[in-house]
Parts: structure tokens; C-alpha cells; sequence
């Protein structure tokens, strides 16, 4: 990332995973320090950041790569910070309550856009990504082109100021 900003290239990542390992081993490798790290390095990096949710983006992992200017995500896919089954595990004590805690996980890329916590969907071919993936990267590709295309006509200053404008937004808390 700091490559990119050196040159004065957009970092765009893909976000795909169910998250951080939550073991105590990783814990003692340093895990949630690496996370904490990389949150900070991207909120205050000095080139355009986009990043698509391709899949699962879950926990700490996808947190981590979830910072910034432009959020897109594919039509289906996920973003959240536990997993439903871990969220029911916890709230429920029962891992198989997994569908009543994605429901108010809002998860959702229409429930997170709603929310102004993704900026864009991505519409999917028919029967999704996995059924049609030549059509998947044409989408991605216009709708990556069309991003990049507003965060060019940016200053470095407009970008950094609207990014920490956008993640001091974040989180609201309703009784």
C-alpha cells in the first residue's frame, strides 16, 4: 500500500473472507495488532483506496481491508463484523440460531447501503457470480472504472478529509 502511494496509484482490494482466525495462537502472533495497524495505515494513506466485497467479508480479516474511499459490494454478497453463527453462538448460545442473527446483522449489501456503509452494489448476473463469472468481471470492471474515474478528480487533501469525514461516521446506537 505505501508502494501505491509512493507512486501515486490507487490501492483497490477484494474482500472475500469469513475473517481473522480467533484462536489464542493468533492472538499471541500479534493478530488484532496487525489489524489495528492496517486500519490505521489505510485511513491516513495518501492515494485512492476502493474496495469490493466479493463474498463473505466477515470479522477483523475483512475489516482490515475495508477502509476506504469507495466501499462496492456484489449484489449478494456479505459484510459484517462477526459472522451470523458467531453472533448467535454469543447472543443465543446456539450456533444454529445463525439466520435469526443475520437478520439483525443487516448484512446485506442493500441493508449496509441504507446504512451509508457501502457506497455501491454491484448487480450480479443471473443465479450470481459463481454461475456467470466472465459477466461478474465485466460488471466489476465498469463499476471499478466508474469509481475510480470519481476518486481521480480528487486532491490527496479532498480524499483524506472525505475518508475520515466517512469513517467518523460510522456506528449509530438506537434503544
Amino acid at each position: 500500500m505505501k508502494l501505491a502511494e509512493k507512486f501515486s496509484m490507487p490501492v483497490i482490494t477484494f474482500i472475500d473472507t469469513p475473517g481473522a482466525y480467533p484462536g489464542i495462537g493468533a492472538e499471541e502472533r500479534g493478530q488484532s495488532e496487525a489489524i489495528a495497524k492496517n486500519l490505521f495505515e489505510m485511513s491516513t494513506l495518501a492515494t485512492p483506496i476502493i474496495s469490493v466485497v466479493i463474498g463473505e467479508g466477515g470479522s477483523g480479516g475483512a475489516l482490515a481491508i475495508g477502509v476506504a474511499d469507495i466501499m462496492m459490494m456484489f449484489e449478494y454478497s456479505i459484510y459484517s463484523v462477526i459472522s451470523p453463527e458467531g453472533c448467535a453462538s454469543i447472543l443465543y448460545k446456539d450456533a444454529a440460531k445463525a439466520n435469526v442473527a443475520a437478520e439483525s446483522l443487516k448484512l446485506t449489501s442493500k441493508h449496509l447501503k441504507k446504512e451509508n456503509l457501502v457506497d455501491v452494489i454491484i448487480a450480479e448476473p443471473l443465479g450470481g457470480i459463481h454461475r456467470d463469472p466472465d459477466e461478474a468481471r465485466k460488471l466489476l470492471k465498469n463499476a471499478l472504472k466508474q469509481q475510480l474515474e470519481v476518486v481521480g478528480k480528487m486532491t490527496t487533501d479532498q480524499l483524506l478529509q472525505a475518508r475520515a469525514e466517512k469513517l467518523l461516521s460510522f456506528g449509530k446506537f438506537k434503544e
